[in-house]
């Protein structure tokens, strides 16, 4: 049997299911015309065009270990080998791949991973506008390693080393969003110190640098879902026995969540756990206020006052306007500026007297603000002429004025939970109110009150004499935070809208008016 040549057309016995090509002649409709014989060959549709590309695919495989991982803790043992050949293949350490292994641990032995980790997760968009795959590929491995050891805390009790571990990793994945270690849990933005670890490089530095990114356009629920974990840690942690030896104290950073627990527990505590408690309070109290006192000193001040003469001091001449003025006095033979007169810059600002009164619900849901809205007070009261009144209430009142100037004090004397009676606070703050024009009252609550109309009532009586009135739902760095909407809406009418979200609005309105 003799077989078609190359080129030919088979005969009837072509092997049965191979379709022709696209250019073979049995291809080709019957009525066709002919092509020559010298006609050029038509190219072969591409077929790669469609193709996932190969970074892709591998990106596509570190991202499926992830959400493996994250729902379920045994191993899959093909994701597993296909992850630490991709890892091994972008040039990578396997340890990253390792869930016992801390980021600390890992950029310990490899320094050159901590420039990547900052600002992994908000990175600068190309110029060209192309796609860098490998690059991504290379972040897919190392966003991965931060997310499973933040969001994967296992179950049972937790040690304070584990905490630490916990804290450390999250520091890193609030650098790889852009922002400062803490930042997005609790306010600690500009902490600084040694990180958990004790060596290397830690997270615990600056971050990245320059302005933090926009939050609320970045991951809007990251911030409070960080925080609910390191509750759960807390809350899963033996604290009290951690706080009786001071080598596992040591271990702890302090935290919003761990600062709460404290406060809820600190009437239980005594010697040398108290001591260790009221140590880390402090540490807590005195990192926040350095964050916050830069924020009220970067905020507006008050206009300047003219009728106030200037100091005839060096660092107030006005030099630009010194020539100006003595300008007729050039001598253009002698190229020289005869200066009979000297002009100065105003310095002085026109303050007056203010009173402040921030009202504190000190229920458990509140403690965020609470913590950031003491401190916040304590460092208005440093200010001249500005006199602060502290109230915090449950269905009674404390009047902690005696103490607002120290926070860390403050905290001692709440007590966090039970319920809310906003009157008996109101029946405190009014009679505080005696120049309602330079006054400023601020009412911290998520406003869900045993008898609401009444103290609307009241705080619209405050409102309508003419003082400041700042209703405040939630003032955290995060910004999460539950405001009964009856309240909510009736605010609103009366042209004084909660405050919730960054406590830097909190210090803007506060500041435009106490200057």
């Amino acid at each position: 049997m003799t077989h078609p040549a190359a080129g030919q057309t088979p005969g009837p016995d072509r092997p049965t299911g191979v379709a022709p090509g696209p250019g073979h002649p049995a291809a080709q409709p019957a009525d066709a015309p002919a092509q020559p014989a010298d006609a050029p060959a038509q190219p072969a549709p591409d077929r790669q065009s469609h193709a996932p590309h190969a970074d892709d695919n591998r990106r596509q495989v570190l991202y499926w270990r992830l959400l493996a991982r994250l729902f379920d803790p045994d191993e899959q043992a093909a994701l597993e080998s296909a992850s630490l050949a991709v890892v091994e293949d972008v040039g990578l350490p396997p340890a990253l791949l390792d869930p016992g292994a801390s980021v600390d641990s890992v950029v310990q032995r490899h320094p050159e991973l901590a420039a990547e980790f900052d600002g992994l997760m908000a990175p600068e968009p190309r110029e060209d506008g192309d796609r860098d795959r490998a690059e991504e590929v290379r972040r897919a491995a190392l966003a991965s390693k931060l997310l499973l050891n933040v969001f994967t805390t296992g179950s049972g009790n937790v040690s304070a080393g584990q905490l630490a571990r916990w804290q450390s990793d999250a520091d890193w994945l609030e650098r790889a969003l852009g922002c400062r270690p803490g930042e997005l849990r609790g306010g600690r933005g500009a902490a600084g110190g040694a990180g958990p670890s004790g060596a290397g490089v830690s997270p615990s530095g600056t971050g990245v640098g320059g302005p933090a990114p926009g939050l609320d356009r970045l991951v809007p629920a990251i911030g409070p879902e960080l925080a609910a974990v390191e509750a759960g840690l807390v809350r899963r942690m033996r604290l009290r026995e951690v706080l009786a030896d001071p080598a596992l104290a040591s271990r702890l950073t302090p935290s919003m969540s761990l600062i709460e627990q404290l406060l809820r527990d600190k009437d239980n505590l005594s010697g040398v756990a108290l001591a260790n408690a009221k140590s880390l309070i402090r540490r807590y109290v005195d990192e926040v206020t350095e964050v916050l006192r830069t924020q009220v000193e970067k905020s507006t001040a008050g206009e300047l006052d003219r009728s106030v003469p200037p100091k005839r001091v060096f660092r107030n001449l006005d030099i630009d306007r010194t020539i100006w003025k003595n300008l007729t006095n050039w001598s253009p033979e002698e190229e020289r500026l005869y200066v009979d007169r000297l002009y100065y810059r105003h310095t002085s600002r026109r303050t007056t007297p203010q009173r402040l009164v921030v009202v504190v619900d000190q229920s458990g849901s509140m403690v965020d603000s609470m913590v950031n809205c003491t401190i916040l007070a304590s460092i208005f009261a440093g200010l001249p002429k500005v006199d602060v009144h502290l109230i915090a209430y449950d269905t009674q009142a404390l009047d902690l004025t005696p103490w607002a100037h120290d926070p860390f004090e403050t905290l001692l004397r709440t007590k966090l939970g039970g319920g809310t009676d906003g009157t008996v606070a109101m029946a405190l703050a009014q009679p505080k109110i005696a120049e309602p024009r330079n006054t400023v009252v601020v009412w911290i609550s998520d406003f869900y009150e045993w008898r609401q109309q009444e103290l609307f009532d009241a705080m619209a009586a405050v409102h309508r004499s003419g003082a400041k009135f700042i209703p405040v739902g939630s003032v955290t760095s995060s910004g999460r935070g539950s405001v009964n909407p009856w309240f909510r809406e009736r605010f609103k009418d009366l042209g004084a809208p909660v405050i919730s979200g960054h406590i830097k609005k909190l210090v803007h309105e506060l500041k435009t008016f106490l200057t």
